[in-house]
């Protein structure tokens, strides 16, 4: 287990001010950005809702959220868990009633998977970011945070990557992602919505599922060299993105929803605003481990783009934000968590 509950940037005054005894919605909740979302609202003494059918969450993700909302007095009641989907209309409903914030992070996540399947893609991405939106305009939520993506940027030949830049959609995934900032900005127009998209940029850490045929590449680098196994790359690994730890995009969700501006369908970068190749982030953690890092190389993945880099000018100007973890701490912070969850 991690232990992150004294971290200074957790400790905020604005932070406590706005989500102590504040009812707040997580939409996949029980995966791996939601449960450290979740974590991070109950141990400020927010009252958790969790909307998750568990497609790719797990409810043991929650353990440490319910711990901590027992150990701030809230019970382990302050964390609760609808087993649903964002499309089962009167369970949104019903989890978004009352709550100040919502944090959308329900999706398909998976570039590959959207390739094989856009139809359902597009149901769940745009189709349930509109029913999201419409279901918190209709309970007079304060303010919804997005997970949007750096997929958004494609192979763009401009780097680092700038919100203003045109959309470069390479996958159906991507393109969902820019569907649902467009519906995020209509909300707040039209309805006067509080809303912003956070677009994160290859986000990793500890309680990433290992085992998901899309595994992200760090946890699929982390599960084969744990396992005395040769890691595989796709592609030639010259590949570069900009990875960031999970506390830097928890800290950006809570700055985000904490802010007193006005935020209507703003589109902000969070990542690092530094990158590193594929190449790399392998030998780095074969040197933690200790461990023969050398690849196997295989086809490049359908959907996939050569080089990302966030420009987080906007994330710093318009939140406040700053990276509170750097690469290599969380790599040595994922790893350790990686060899204790994974020993059996």
């Amino acid at each position: 287990m991690i232990e992150r509950s004294g971290a200074a940037w957790m400790q905020r005054p604005e932070f406590v001010e706005a989500y102590r005894g504040s009812a707040v919605l997580i939409t996949g909740g029980a995966g791996f950005i939601g449960s450290h979302l979740a974590l991070a609202l109950a141990r400020l003494g927010a009252r958790v809702r969790v909307l998750d059918d568990l497609s790719g969450g797990f409810e043991a993700n929650l353990d440490e959220a319910r711990a901590a909302a027992e150990a701030a007095g809230a019970g382990r009641g302050g964390v609760e868990l609808a087993r649903a989907s964002v499309l089962d209309g009167p369970a949104l409903r019903e989890a978004v009633k009352g709550c100040r914030y919502v944090y959308h992070q329900a999706a398909m996540v998976s570039v590959p998977q959207s390739v094989e399947q856009p139809e359902r893609c597009m149901q769940l991405n745009v189709g349930g970011t509109e029913r999201v939106l419409e279901e918190a305009k209709a309970a007079g939520v304060r303010r919804v945070m997005f997970a949007a993506s750096a997929a958004a940027y494609g192979n763009h030949p401009s780097l680092p990557s700038r919100e203003e830049h045109l959309p470069d959609c390479w996958s159906p995934y991507a393109a969902s992602k820019v569907a649902g900032e467009l519906l995020l900005r209509t909300f707040s127009r039209c309805y006067g919505l509080g809303t912003v998209a956070l677009r994160y940029f290859n986000i990793f850490g500890p309680r990433q599922d290992p085992n998901s045929p899309y595994a992200a590449v760090i946890t699929a680098f982390a599960r084969a060299l744990i396992a005395g196994r040769q890691p595989r790359i796709m592609g030639d690994g010259e590949q570069t993105r900009d990875f960031t730890y999970i506390d830097n995009v928890v800290y950006a969700n809570l700055l985000a929803g904490a802010s007193p501006r006005e935020l209507t369908g703003d589109v902000v970068n969070i990542g690092t605003g530094s990158r590193i190749r594929l190449l790399d982030v392998l030998s780095h953690m074969g040197r933690v481990l200790g461990v023969d890092a050398t690849p196997a190389f295989a086809e490049p993945r359908p959907g996939d783009v050569r080089h990302s880099t966030a420009d987080i000018a906007r994330a710093r100007e318009l939140l406040g934000y700053e990276p509170v973890v750097d690469f290599g701490e969380g790599i040595a912070r994922t790893l350790a968590w990686a060899k204790d969850a994974w020993k059996a």
